[in-house]
């Protein structure tokens, strides 16, 4: 009986890759643990772009994209601030900060973040309006195997999850690139028009594990 609940706990966690068009991870409450693990072949980025749409009420510090390797426990970090009402993007642990950003609760969001090894700068775009570029570490690339997680933020490869800064609410359409998106694929990504899905994670084709508690929905539109 003990190999038959082992064998079942496997298969339950065990990756899959599914065509998510149209559905949404769901985040129902505060947890160290519930979160969502996307896999990955890739092994080194020079650039990036990570787009986005989430809905929460939270008032509180969240996470909303992590990205660790062994050496990093922050390469390719997005979270917001709610003591400082800032957008952060952390790269290779360097930290940049964004605000006056309309976040409000209980809406969909769409946040692209953009990242080039070679000028060192960042940049993010919130609901389709771009913020100024700002610098943060030039000269190095994100190397290593990455743990891309969504709904936790990673203080170690992996794990050191906090339950204060937990995801809880929706979150769906995560791409990522491994180079920079121009303005207008970004501009097509928020708009639901056709763009190029990303070539590191595919929401169409997204190789995911689940653990805990973590729901597949129905992404529910506004009616008209």
């Amino acid at each position: 009986m003990t190999f038959l609940l082992l064998l079942a706990t496997l298969i339950a966690c065990a990756a899959s890759i599914e065509d998510m068009s149209g559905k949404m991870f769901t985040f129902p409450l505060q947890s160290n643990k519930a979160h969502v693990k996307l896999i990955t072949s890739l092994r080194e980025f020079s650039s990036v772009t990570v787009c986005h749409r989430s809905f929460t009420d939270l008032k509180r510090d969240h996470v909303l994209f992590s990205l660790a390797t062994a050496s990093n426990s922050n390469e390719f970090l997005i979270f917001w601030d709610e003591a400082n009402k800032e957008l952060e993007s952390h790269v290779r642990e360097r930290k940049t900060e964004y605000r006056g950003m309309d976040y409000k609760p209980n809406m969909w969001h769409s946040i692209c973040t953009t990242w080039d090894s070679e000028s060192g700068l960042v940049q993010v775009w919130f609901d389709g309006r771009p913020s100024i570029k700002k610098f943060s570490i030039s000269g190095s690339t994100i190397r290593g195997t990455p743990i891309i997680v969504l709904g936790q933020e990673q203080d170690a490869h992996g794990g050191g999850f906090d339950i204060n800064q937990s995801f809880v609410g929706m979150m769906s359409d995560v791409h990522m690139w491994h180079y920079i998106l121009s303005p207008c694929e970004i501009q097509n990504y928020v708009d639901h028009l056709n763009f190029t899905p990303g070539d590191v994670i595919n929401w169409s084709a997204l190789e995911y594990q689940i653990v805990d508690k973590v729901l597949i929905e129905k992404k529910f539109e506004t009616c008209h």
